[in-house]
């Protein structure tokens, strides 16, 4: 028999334009001959929905849309998750549950049992878990029905399992000798090869075929990669989809040969990818149209732009310079160069005149004191007020252009150049920045090659560097990514790179008391495993021992 994968990407909550999602693709899943079709976790109402599961309406509204699809995909089974009422005295009233959608009614549901909390992940917060899963006969095969995390606990693979139970290992010791995964498992950098050796090793150490069907699409700051995939018993990938896009993808169940869709391949390539579909979705599913990004002739707004013409097109996308006192030349001409090669539209605000004003209504206050960080504060939060004017009169997102290396360490201004609804580059470190911009230019060389060959500068002061203030990008981003990511001391950060010990500290401590910056900040696009943001929760008011 056909099988089929819909990798589909949902908007939560929408439940008319992911059941007509749903059936559209079943029914052209069913015209090329397949018998049956799976859609990702929580399909139906769309992953994650976080609180929304909390309102009877949005359950009772998800059971009538599967309710629905079931009634129109007459002749061809169809396999979506959705949220179905918990019936264990847990104190959570639902479940993340897959349904299987057989003659116009729901013939057998699924419910998850690993319910995971770290990350970005908090489903112990809002569904029960199930005590147990049972098997369902599929065309003249025993099919182990798993979702998502059920799938992430294999003691071959992993070396400390997080859950006392396997459920794919328990449905193939109950007999089950065909694995179906739904997914809406997030992508950052090599999650993609991380989660296909996983399921490979499931399919050769259990010796059976392990069908993944994962969510596409960005939600808040979560993007779904798609990258669907089908295993034979060895192991092998025998069927794919594409990644960072909608695929339908068909495979033959019983000699497990199946169509395979090319995937982006590469780092960079596959970051910036990401970047631009979760920035697409983060536009169109909160009801924008045009964005607003102040262009100051640096790498990270040129990149930012580039990311949001390749998003949205670029006739949507408007770039503001704001020359100020210390604003070298190139800062306007750069930014317009980049603005005409990009083709998008480009606006000029100067702002010295606003800030010799606001020197000059804070002078008496002021009196006594030598000029500092406030006034270089100032001009940027004057760039953050005229962008939100613009945001407000023309109905347009701004897109604040700090990047992971400045969110870290606080090299940013609350409510100046953090200012903005959608933080498009805040997990990417300065020197990925680098790497994704010349990447970018390899595809339509658009930023200039000043902007790419300049010293990093906020232009705030006279000859102003960003390594007056931080250690070179090199450097710091190799303490960032040794502390943040991976949770090491400032003893392990200086012996494994030779870094000297206090410049260490110097940086933890920087990226200690940012805290409160960081949870005022607007949400950005996750493309690491831990980016800043839900997914890495410290308090605020703490004492740290560094």
């Amino acid at each position: 028999m056909k099988i089929a994968l819909g990798q589909i990407n949902p908007i939560v909550g929408d439940f008319a334009g992911n059941s007509a999602k749903i059936i559209d693709y079943a029914n052209r899943a069913k015209s090329q001959g397949a018998g049956l079709i799976l859609f990702p976790e929580l399909s139906v109402c769309g992953y994650p929905p976080r609180d929304l599961v909390e309102r009877a309406s949005f359950v009772s509204h998800n059971r009538e849309a599967a309710e629905r699809i079931a009634v129109e995909t007459p002749g061809i089974a169809v396999i979506c998750g959705l949220v179905t009422p918990a019936h264990a005295e847990t104190g959570k009233s639902v479940m993340n549950s897959a349904a299987l959608l057989l003659d116009g009614r729901i013939k057998f549901v699924q419910s998850k049992m690993l319910l995971p909390t770290y990350d970005v992940f908090d489903e112990m917060r809002n569904f029960a878990p199930a005590r147990s899963q049972v098997l369902f006969p599929f065309c003249g095969k025993q099919m182990a029905l798993t979702i998502c995390e059920d799938a992430w606990n294999d003691k071959h693979f992993w070396n400390r399992q997080l859950y006392s139970v396997d459920p794919v290992e328990a449905l193939v010791r109950a007999g089950g000798n065909f694995v179906l995964n739904i997914s809406a498992s997030p992508f950052w950098a090599r999650k993609r090869e991380l989660r296909r050796d996983m399921l490979a090793t499931i399919a050769k150490n259990d010796r059976v075929p392990v069908v993944f069907v994962n969510q596409v699409g960005g939600n808040d700051s979560l993007v779904f990669d798609g990258s669907s995939m089908v295993f034979d018993r060895q192991g092998n990938v025998i069927a794919q989809g594409k990644s960072f896009e909608e695929d339908l993808i068909l495979f033959d169940s019983d000699t497990l040969t199946g169509e395979m869709h090319q995937q982006i391949e590469g780092e960079e390539a596959s970051i910036y990818a990401a970047l631009v579909l979760g920035t697409r979705d983060y536009i169109r599913k909160c009801s924008f149209r045009q964005v607003i990004i102040g262009l100051s002739g640096g790498i990270d707004s040129a990149l930012t732009a580039v990311i949001a013409a390749d998003a949205i097109g670029p006739e949507n996308v408007i770039g503001v310079g704001m020359p100020g006192p210390y604003s070298s030349e190139g800062s306007v001409s750069d930014a317009r160069d980049l603005a005409k090669k990009l083709g998008i539209r480009f606006e000029v605000l100067k702002i010295t005149d606003i800030f010799e004003n606001y020197k000059s209504t804070l002078h008496d206050v002021f009196k006594g004191y030598p000029e500092d960080v406030t006034e270089e504060n100032i001009q940027s939060r004057i760039r953050g007020s005229l962008l939100m004017a613009l945001s407000n009169k023309f109905g347009a997102l701004v897109l604040s252009t700090g990047n992971k290396s400045e969110m870290a360490v606080g090299y940013c201004t609350l409510y100046g150049d953090m200012a903005g609804g959608l933080a498009v580059i805040n997990d990417v470190p300065k020197t990925l920045v680098y790497r994704l911009s010349r990447y970018a230019n390899s595809r339509n060389p658009v930023i200039p090659q000043a902007t790419l060959e300049k010293p990093p500068s906020a232009e705030l002061r006279l000859d102003q560097k960003d390594t007056d203030s931080l250690p070179p990008y090199e450097v710091l981003d190799a303490i960032l990514e040794d502390y943040v990511e991976d949770s090491h001391s400032a003893e392990e950060i200086s012996r494994s790179h030779g870094f000297d010990l206090a410049l260490v500290k110097d940086v933890i401590r920087m990226v200690e008391r940012t805290e409160y910056k960081r949870q005022q900040a607007a949400p950005g696009i996750k493309i690491s495993p831990k980016a800043f943001g839900y997914g890495r929760r410290f308090p605020i008011a703490a004492k740290t021992d560094i």
